[in-house]
């Protein structure tokens, strides 16, 4: 199992370590690109909204979770019997129990167009077909991931806490960037943010409440640091640094300790659950937007000869993870109040084949795919689009990645003709293709 987030998985070191890494240790910014670092401002509009996306890294089954067709071919439907769901005439797979139980808060998305991803988090987390693995040195033509534009555009709800967190164990395999945005909004690393934001040993925060006190503190400390990086230089976005560090809220989001015990096992003790309470947390001080990863390619199950295995063998252990995971998490949002300004969503790159293939596996599909979205104050309780009979194309509704962009952007209150500016000066659209929010959730 991957190794699981807590506030104990990264130790304070040496007080120069403290300064490099709680200072400029953000996306891996130097001091003074950090120190003018907007994505660190609260931008917040009249309420404090946020996303939560789950990446199912892999690619999950469609036909085995939550578009199966109970009527085709044994070699299509698949090992999976199915249930109905409290939506009247949706089924969902057999191991899906607890999502069933409340489809009538969720919106499942049968007809998600793929075409343009591949094995990668690039295009769907980019939200943008132009987004793609290219295997040349230029993956993602530069556009920047849907929570770097909510880093720039909305910036966090908390000046205390970052932007955007990433909290994956595979960073490249599972964590889409800034692209040409550039470093200023690329997503945190969450299983290094906990210790960054930690006083080292010696350094008492109530001394350090008091400003000339705090300069005093931190110039002994950072003696050995160069001079262009002296803590007398300060401006707003050094004291907001500074700041981050002295309120301590970074640490105690990451304090899951803090959670009951019954509150943990609803997650789940497993990678997915642990990051899954880490993002209620995280999103509950202040985090605008938080992509959660359970580990790399879990999701890739063509077959039982190779690492993630077949259907029966490889997805059926998962299945009740994710199931209990993004149940647990869609109530407690609600039982917190969060739930209407939370959007929650759940997919991968791609689908898998309608056929089961000769190792009791399915194959990478890029013609189409499944996914949930829950919260977001939006309306839910439906199906959106469909599949045919095999479940190998779209029949009914396309939904393409630029329209869950729009979407998740509106979520945010972000400006849809929103442009940011390359290093070229060539002003890039947020929204490409023609990218519409999907009426049906507003």
């Amino acid at each position: 199992m991957p190794q699981s987030i807590g506030p104990g998985a990264v130790r304070v070191g040496s007080r120069r370590w403290f300064l490099e890494t709680s200072l400029a240790g953000l996306g891996g910014a130097s001091v003074a690109h950090l120190l003018g670092l907007p994505a660190l401002a609260a931008r917040p509009s009249a309420a404090k909204k946020s996303v939560i996306l789950f990446w199912l890294s892999g690619g999950p089954s469609h036909l085995d979770m939550w578009d199966p067709k109970p009527n085709a071919p044994q070699e299509i439907r698949g090992p999976y019997g199915v249930i109905p769901t409290a939506l009247p005439g949706v089924q969902f797979s057999e191991h899906l129990p607890l999502q069933a139980g409340i489809a009538d808060k969720l919106t499942v998305i049968r007809s998600v167009d793929c075409s343009a991803s591949n094995h990668t988090p690039i295009t769907m987390q980019a939200g943008n077909p132009l987004a793609r693995r290219t295997n040349d040195g230029q993956d993602g033509g530069g556009y920047p991931s849907m929570g770097s534009v909510a880093a720039k555009f909305r910036g966090s709800n908390d000046p205390d806490l970052p932007a955007f967190v990433g909290l994956a164990n595979s960073w490249k395999s599972d964590v889409w960037e800034a692209g040409d945005m550039g470093n200023t909004f690329a997503p945190v690393k969450g299983h290094e943010l906990a210790g960054k934001f930690s006083m080292p040993k010696g350094v008492q925060v109530p001394r350090l409440q008091d400003r000339d006190g705090l300069r005093r503190e931190f110039d002994r400390f950072g003696r050995e640091l160069a001079a262009d990086r002296t803590l007398d230089r300060t401006d707003r976005f050094t004291q907001q640094a500074y700041e981050m560090v002295l309120s301590g809220k970074v640490q105690q989001a990451f304090n899951v300790d803090e959670e009951s015990v019954e509150t943990r096992a609803a997650y789940g003790r497993e990678s997915i659950g642990e990051k899954a309470l880490l993002a209620r947390r995280l999103v509950e001080a202040g985090t605008s937007f938080v992509l959660v990863s359970g580990a790399w390619g879990y999701f890739d199950h063509h077959g039982d000869n190779v690492r993630w295995g077949g259907i029966e063998k490889g997805l059926t252990p998962l299945l009740p993870r994710i199931d209990r995971t993004l149940t647990t998490l869609i109530n407690d949002l609600e039982q917190r109040g969060l739930l209407d300004s939370t959007l929650v969503m759940m997919m991968g790159e791609f689908g898998r084949s309608p056929v089961i293939n000769k190792e009791a596996g399915r194959d990478h599909w890029t013609n189409v795919m499944s996914m949930v979205v829950a919260g977001g104050g939006l309306r839910h309780g439906q199906v959106i689009g469909a599949t045919d009979s095999r479940g190998g194309a779209i029949a009914a509704r396309p939904v393409r990645p630029q329209d869950l962009a729009a979407t998740t952007f509106r979520h945010l209150d972000i400006d849809l003709n929103g442009h940011w500016t390359n290093s070229t000066g060539r002003p890039i659209p947020i929204i490409t293709e023609g990218g519409l929010p999907i009426d049906e959730l507003f």
